[in-house]
């Protein structure tokens, strides 16, 4: 039997519809692609000026932080510029101090060595006084005392009551005002000032205190706890009670008690009292006398040195006597 063969057709209708099924399946991809591209450029867009305006808005938070620093750094620098000129200051002060301790340290020296020679001399004094005491030896009634003339019948104490002499002599100066109306057994009037002229009893203004035990008892309680302003200048003080207290009938002596002259001029003070207490025809009017106590050691003594030189001109030229203590 004899077998008839079949012709095999390429481009037949089935090939057609699968060129045309491929074809149509890539323009649908194409299609899809291109209508989803538009979307997502859009997003990132949006992205994108986000992320721009918030680098805006931390740039601008950087530029504000930026300037308070900048101020903050300018304040520092000029707070810096201050402590330096400060302490260039106290530089030149540490270098002040440093010389005035230098001349203290010698002033300290003399004053040991005076002191030495001032122990001796007591020494010797009171053998002398032992010496006198057993020969019955009395002294006249008005003779001076340890150089200090008491013929007078009225006294006044005139204190410098600043912080120098408040926390360092106080009690010292209380005993020495009670030694000295010692000396006196009985005067007709007693009178306290300070260096300002104030009174220690207010009431007592212009007047004289009558001299009895329970008076001076009364004046030694209240220099106990007696505080009052100074400026350290006893020229206020000693002027008002030459002026408020002399008289021509009266024999009055002053003592001012301090430690410390931080005027500027001793000329000046020597003058004013000059004037106060000498007459027309040149008497004194009034004694004054001075007691000079010591600055501690390692303090500044220029103050001290100029009250001492102040007050043994005053003593000098007005009848009285200086006593400068040691201790």
């Amino acid at each position: 039997m004899k077998l008839k063969r079949h012709t095999t057709e390429v481009f037949s209708m089935s090939f057609l519809d699968c060129i045309c099924c491929g074809f149509g399946a890539m323009i649908l991809i194409l299609v899809l692609t291109e209508t989803g591209q538009p979307v997502v450029l859009e997003k990132v867009r949006t992205d994108m000026h986000g992320q721009v305006a918030k680098l805006q808005a931390e740039l601008y938070e950087i530029r504000g932080e930026t300037d308070v620093f900048n101020r903050d750094l300018k304040g520092r620098i000029e707070q810096l510029s201050a402590e330096r000129s400060k302490l260039a200051r106290l530089q030149g002060d540490l270098s002040t101090v440093k010389g005035q301790y230098n001349v203290s340290q010698k002033e300290s020296e003399v004053q040991n060595a005076e002191e030495g020679q001032l122990v001796a001399a007591y020494q010797k004094l009171t053998s002398e006084m032992e010496r006198l005491l057993k020969s019955g030896y009395r002294r006249p009634k008005n003779e001076a005392i340890g150089g200090i003339p008491v013929d007078s019948e009225y006294v006044i104490f005139v204190v410098d009551t600043s912080g120098s002499m408040q926390e360092n002599h106080w009690e010292t100066a209380r005993k020495m005002m009670d030694e000295i109306l010692d000396i006196y057994p009985r005067v007709k009037g007693i009178q306290v000032m300070d260096d300002e002229g104030a009174y220690m009893f207010d009431g007592y203004r212009g007047q004289w205190i009558a001299d009895t035990p329970a008076r001076r008892k009364a004046i030694m309680d209240r220099f106990k706890t007696w505080t009052s302003f100074s400026n350290s200048n006893p020229v206020e003080g000693l002027l008002a009670a030459v002026r408020t207290f002399w008289a021509p009938d009266k024999k009055v002596s002053i003592y001012y008690f301090g430690d410390d002259f931080p005027g500027e001029s001793i000329q000046a003070v020597v003058d004013q009292i000059d004037r106060a207490n000498h007459g027309e025809t040149g008497e004194r009017r009034v004694r004054i006398h001075a007691i000079g106590f010591p600055m501690p050691p390692r303090t500044a003594q220029f103050g001290n040195v100029r009250y001492s030189a102040l007050m043994r001109i005053v003593c000098e030229r007005n009848g009285g006597t200086f006593v400068g203590l040691t201790d």
